[in-house]
């Protein structure tokens, strides 16, 4: 049975990726060599849900249930601002950069997935829904003192509020895990505001 890697996530705009690469630049230059691996500029989402390995004909299937998550949900905007690490700075094994959105729409977009995709025997995240834009990874031959490096370099940045991003939709994405890292494929786009028009005119 033929496979895919894939997740559900938000695409960022190219001028917000740009200004996430200068940050990995200017944290990249206060963490000692090879420290952290950094995610490439193109691979940055918003992450709704992790898939893992599916089966390629049920793709046809995610896409129909996602498409009726998009009739339901509305569209939002969220501003990017703070850095910070998981689980925390004194033992960071992720680096990543917050996404604020009071309106809680992001939540419940993502609460839409997640239910969505439990019809397909998708477990929800236990931990709870955290938007955040993973911008790297601890390395696997990073010391213990190359970890505290990082993580003070990262309290110590200061990057101020990002802009604002509006979102008006989210998509199906296939990960390919190569040598030179992931490559990013969109399956599928599901438009907030002409699914919810189409949703009224099949009301």
């Amino acid at each position: 049975m033929e496979q895919l890697r894939a997740f559900i996530a938000i695409p960022l705009p190219p001028e917000l990726l740009a200004q996430l690469a200068t940050i990995q630049r200017r944290l990249d230059r206060r963490v000692p060599h090879g420290s952290v691996r950094w995610v490439q500029t193109n691979g940055i989402h918003l992450t709704l849900k992790f898939l893992g390995d599916v089966a390629v004909d049920r793709v046809p299937d995610f896409e129909r249930a996602l498409e009726a998550v998009a009739c339901h949900a509305p569209r939002s905007t969220f501003t990017v601002e703070g850095l910070g690490c998981f689980p925390n700075t004194s033992r960071p094994r992720v680096v990543w950069i917050g996404v604020q959105e009071p309106s809680d729409r992001l939540a419940a977009l993502q609460d839409g997935v997640e239910e969505a995709m439990s019809h397909f025997g998708f477990q929800p995240e236990g931990r709870g829904f955290s938007p955040h834009l993973t911008l790297g990874r601890i390395g696997r031959r990073a010391s213990r003192d190359d970890a505290t490096q990082v993580g003070r370099a990262v309290a110590a940045l200061t990057t101020g509020p990002l802009g604002e991003v509006h979102v008006s939709k989210f998509a199906l994405i296939r990960s390919t895990l190569k040598p030179t890292g992931a490559e990013y494929t969109t399956l599928s786009e599901f438009r907030l505001s002409e699914a919810q028009a189409a949703c009224s005119r099949e009301d």
